[in-house]
């Protein structure tokens, strides 16, 4: 199924901390986009083993197990109901943070094959800005978001790629955001 012309998928780009959700849901009311968040999912399906879940306690390889073995299932069924949606016209958010270029490729040429536009949202925040943000959101933890400490940004720092020029440039448009908001809009 192909999907309509005007529809466009956003994915947004960037580790925990840099503001991804926020950009999220500020598009999903400014394109009427649906917004498919792995978090909140992971939280709504296992309420009793989510929470406290990456408590500083535990070594972070520990603390990433069961993390690695339930995302993979709830990004499944998002990216299933994003290619639905994309079918019917309808404009969706995917915020998952996509550190690496392979998985940005995979699912913009899934979405570009069946003709949506996609939409790369990148948020690269210094370290010094994440550990900020963190600190302040740890403090008092929103509904659907997992605690990350200094360890598990410097696990993500390390693992994520910054999205390249040449990468930019196979995308139908690219947003970036900085401190104040978004920077360059194409």
């Amino acid at each position: 199924m192909r999907a309509d012309p005007m529809a466009t998928l956003f994915i947004t780009c960037g580790v925990p901390g840099s503001g991804k959700t926020t950009v999220a849901e500020g598009l999903e009311v400014e394109r009427r986009a649906v917004r498919l968040t792995a978090d909140e999912w992971l939280h709504e399906l296992y309420p009793d083993e989510s929470d406290g879940l990456l408590d500083t306690d535990r070594p972070v390889a520990e603390r990433l197990q069961w993390v690695n073995a339930h995302r993979p299932l709830v990004e499944r069924l998002q990216w299933a109901l994003a290619l639905r949606t994309l079918a019917l016209g309808v404009n969706v958010v995917l915020d998952w943070g996509l550190w690496t270029r392979e998985e940005r490729d995979r699912y913009r040429i899934q979405a570009q094959r069946r003709g949506a536009r996609v939409v790369l949202c990148v948020l690269d925040p210094s370290r010094d800005e994440l550990v900020r943000r963190l600190n302040d959101r740890n403090a008092a933890l929103p509904a659907g978001t997992f605690r990350i400490d200094e360890a598990l940004l410097d696990y993500a720092l390390a693992r994520f790629e910054r999205p390249t020029a040449a990468e930019l440039a196979l995308f139908d448009g690219t947003r970036t955001f900085g401190l104040g908001g978004e920077v360059s809009p194409s």
